[in-house]
C-alpha cells in the first residue's frame, strides 16, 4: 500500500518525477498566494491550504523539498509570494510564516508518511500544525528588530497584545477551516484512488 497520495496516483517516483512534482507544487502555493485578502500587516491568503495538501499529497521530504523551491523561487526574484511579493518578503513582517512554511509540510507529510488518512485525525493534526505555524512566524515578528535592526514596530509586533490583535487572532478561524478542508480533500482523493482500484 502506497504511503502518499502521489504514489497512490503515480506510481514509482523517479528523480525526473519528483522533480516535475516539486516544481508544480511549488507553483500551486505561488497560485494560492495570489488569493489573498488584504489586511494588514499579513495578508491572509490560501498559502496555508495549499502548504497542508502540498504536505499531505506528496508525504515529509517532497513536501518540505517543495517549500524550499518556492522560497528560493522568491528569493531568487519571482512574485511568488502573497500579492506578487518576492525575496524581499524574508525582511518584513511575513518572513517568519514563510520560513515556517517548510516545516508545516513537512509535519503534514509526517501525517501521510504514517498511513493516517481518515477525516477526523487528519483534520485535527492539520489544526496543530497550523498552531504550530504561530511559532516561527510570531517569533520573527517580535525579534526581527533585536536581531537584525529592522523596525518591527512599524508591522504591529511592539507588544504581545498587537501580536494578537494582527498576527493571531484574526487567521484562528480561517486556519481551522483550511485545516478541515485539507483533510477533506484529501480523504476525497484517496476515496477516488480506492474506487479506481476496486
Amino acid at each position: 500500500m502506497n504511503a502518499t497520495l502521489s504514489a497512490a496516483v503515480l506510481g514509482r517516483q523517479t528523480l525526473t518525477r519528483k522533480i516535475a512534482m516539486v516544481l508544480a507544487g511549488s507553483l500551486f502555493v505561488a497560485a494560492a498566494a495570489q488569493v489573498s485578502v488584504p489586511m494588514y500587516p499579513v495578508p491572509m491568503t490560501l498559502q496555508t491550504l495549499a502548504v497542508l495538501l502540498v504536505g499531505l499529497a506528496y508525504g515529509a521530504r517532497l513536501g518540505a523539498a517543495t517549500l524550499l523551491a518556492y522560497l528560493a523561487e522568491g528569493a531568487m526574484g519571482l512574485p511568488v509570494f502573497a500579492n506578487g511579493g518576492n525575496g524581499a518578503a524574508f525582511f518584513g513582517p511575513t518572513a517568519g510564516f514563510l520560513v515556517g512554511f517548510v516545516g508545516m509540510a513537512w509535519l503534514a507529510g509526517l501525517v501521510s508518511d504514517r498511513g493516517i488518512r481518515g477525516v477526523v485525525p487528519v483534520a485535527l493534526a492539520c489544526i496543530a500544525i497550523s498552531a504550530l505555524l504561530y511559532v516561527p512566524g510570531v517569533a520573527w515578528a517580535m525579534g526581527a528588530d533585536a536581531l537584525f535592526g529592522l523596525d518591527a514596530s512599524k508591522w504591529g509586533a511592539d507588544s504581545f497584545a498587537s501580536i494578537w490583535a494582527y498576527y493571531m487572532s484574526p487567521f484562528l478561524i480561517g486556519d481551522a477551516v483550511k485545516a478541515v478542508i485539507a483533510a477533506l480533500v484529501v480523504a476525497g482523493a484517496w476515496a477516488v484512488v480506492g474506487a479506481r482500484r476496486a
